[in-house]
């Protein structure tokens, strides 16, 4: 299994870890990253990173599903949000710390960019899970 650390010398991070040790021999999936965009490719959530944040975590949890694992075994994410100002970060960051995602805690990033890939796209989450 995963071991997550939160080393107690250096500031406690919010829900997720500092580290994340896997021993050998465990199978990984490594994920592309989720994006708002529905089954038939439209942008769901135009505008609202908040509506696009769960869009996000449901694809990236139905990719996880068809590779035998689920956001509970995520080991490493980062999230990237078109934002220049902290307090959007904080709007999909609150999103994501009450998805299933959080349960960890896991290592994390969270980066404010000025663009992604789709347009319109405002919200993308890449991460690492254990294959249990």
């Amino acid at each position: 299994m995963a071991e997550r650390v939160v080393v107690p010398s250096l500031f406690p991070p919010p829900n997720y870890a500092h580290a994340a040790v896997v021993e050998a021999g465990q199978r990984l999936a490594f994920m592309a990253g989720a994006v708002p965009l529905d089954a038939e490719g439209r942008l769901v959530g135009a505008g609202d990173p908040v509506a696009q944040t769960h869009q996000v975590l449901h694809n990236l949890e139905e990719a996880l599903r068809a590779v035998g694992t689920d956001l509970t075994q995520v080991i490493a994410s980062t999230v990237y949000v078109v934002a220049d100002q902290p307090k959007v970060l904080s709007q999909v960051w609150d999103v994501v710390t009450e998805s299933g995602l959080a349960a960890g805690p896991h290592t994390s990033t969270l980066l404010g960019v000025s663009c992604l890939g789709y347009t319109g796209q405002l919200v993308e989450i890449t991460a690492v899970a254990v294959i249990p």
